[in-house]
């Protein structure tokens, strides 16, 4: 197909379309009449030779070629506003640029307040746009950083990605403060007994309890699964249940109270936090101020390697 022959304002029009799932909504996003939106959906149903939306009862439901079509619009659209934005210098103290960077709760929670300081002193227009990790994003990697500026990652799931390693962390086992079940240490008998908070039981998830106990041939009481990290410790007092946390996030939240941070009975692999970009923004300057100023925010943060942090031997 000739792109030359295309017009690029459907791309646009078909991306409200498939968000909204309505023509009128749709028009509203984009500042058009309802006619002008009819008669672009007209013609993206005669392009694609679909529906697109279909009519269920008072309210539109999307195709199935349109739930395909629905994440690559959005992606789509990423690239092409890249392309038309880009500048051939870049000056953060006066640029009103937004950053795509996709991640969980736990890196943020670890970079913050560093991270928001650094922004409103060195880049007080700069904005940051954080969507939440999937499991898609991670499965098309390739496709998923060129569509955004970056991926806050550890190691161990993303291959032939540049990356700039951010800090460095530890697990450690988290248990309510008032489970009298446990000892001043845990155990691997407590391992195995007691029910079990993870996160994210996913094949592209970050490494849980889950992961971390397969290595040792333990299968694990699970009793929540949760998408996330900030909730763990909330899971876990006032019960029996023990989980895995970063060290970093869980000494944050010591203080909200509720639970206790105890050495793992087992070596759980440690991890090395990254920021992932694609090979295609390396020469962008404004990308570029990105990198090295989400490093200079890591090294802000300090505390030393998990190595120099020592690990509980396995009993």
């Amino acid at each position: 197909m000739n792109l030359a022959n295309l017009d690029l304002n459907l791309l646009v029009a078909l991306h409200a379309l498939l968000q909204e799932r309505n023509v009128t909504r749709a028009a509203e996003r984009l500042g058009l009449s309802q006619p002008a939106m009819s008669a672009a959906l007209a013609r993206l149903r005669r392009h694609f030779d679909d529906e697109l939306l279909v009519r269920v009862g008072n309210r539109f439901e999307l195709s199935t070629l349109g739930r395909e079509l629905s994440g690559q619009t959005e992606m789509a659209c990423h690239v092409v506003e890249r392309v038309f934005t880009a500048q051939a210098g870049f000056d953060p103290a006066t640029s009103q640029r937004e950053f795509t960077i996709i991640t969980s709760d736990y890196p943020l929670a670890v970079l913050n307040p560093n991270l928001s300081e650094a922004m409103r002193e060195r880049a007080p227009g700069v904005r940051l746009r954080f969507p939440q990790m999937s499991t898609p994003a991670v499965e098309d990697i390739d496709t998923t950083l060129r569509s955004v500026d970056g991926m806050l990652m550890p190691h161990g799931f993303i291959t032939d990605q540049p990356a700039v390693d951010l800090f460095h962390d530890r697990w450690v086992c988290v248990a309510a403060e008032d489970n009298h079940s446990i000892g001043d240490r845990l155990t691997m008998d407590d391992v195995r007994r007691l029910p079990w908070v993870v996160t994210y039981r996913r094949p592209t998830s970050y490494a849980s309890a889950v992961e971390q106990l397969d290595m040792l041939d333990i299968e694990p009481h699970i009793e929540v699964t949760v998408e996330g990290f900030l909730s763990v410790p909330l899971l876990v007092a006032g019960s029996e249940r023990i989980a895995l946390l970063q060290e970093r996030l869980a000494r944050k939240l010591l203080p909200l109270g509720g639970f206790r941070i105890l050495e793992c009975p087992f070596r759980a692999a440690p991890l090395v936090e990254g920021f992932w970009w694609h090979p295609s923004h390396r020469h962008d300057p404004g990308h570029a101020w990105l990198r090295g100023f989400l490093s200079d925010v890591a090294k802000e943060v300090g505390a030393p390697r998990p190595e120099d942090q020592g690990t509980a031997a396995p009993q």
